[in-house]
């Protein structure tokens, strides 16, 4: 399993979206502070957007301390790049944890501190209101949005 978790961020890395997708299963249930709870579809083309959105741009990926077993896996992974919305920089440091079946990603959730990517992404607005439910809750509808009407283009 450490080799498809090494293969996801290495895509991820590359903005290869559609190896990211083949490494989860169909059954696939994805969470995260940004998007809440994804299932299936949606949460491979929650990747297959933030890849499309990345190209061309300055975007960078690391990943390190890959655990894994037949069953459960965790990783910690950076992301440093420009927020579209305002074009601050950001550098998100996540904790992922998985879970496995039939040799595919069946459960991904990647945890991050909120209010400091709000801070970084959205200055001293994101300092302020940065560690409220209010901001969670609207950052969701925001990007879950933006997931639809690129699920709609595609």
């Amino acid at each position: 399993m450490e080799k498809l978790v090494t293969t996801f961020y290495t895509a991820f890395a590359d903005l290869d979206a559609e190896t990211m997708a083949n490494c989860y299963h169909e059954d696939i249930v994805f969470e995260d502070p940004a998007f809440g709870i994804l299932h299936g579809e949606h949460a491979k083309n929650m990747w297959r957007m933030l890849c499309a959105s990345q190209k061309g741009k300055e975007f960078i990926v690391t990943f390190s301390n890959i655990e894994t077993n037949e069953d459960i896996g965790s990783a910690r992974w950076e992301a440093k790049y420009n927020f579209s919305k305002t074009g601050r920089k950001v550098h998100n440091k996540i904790s992922a944890q998985f879970q496995f079946k039939d040799g595919l990603i069946i459960k991904h959730v990647d945890t991050f501190n909120l209010h400091r990517w709000a801070s970084q992404a959205f200055g001293l607005k994101g300092k302020i209101i940065g560690r409220t439910s209010f901001f969670k809750k609207k950052l969701q509808k925001q990007t879950n949005t933006l997931l639809s009407k690129f699920e709609t283009k595609n």
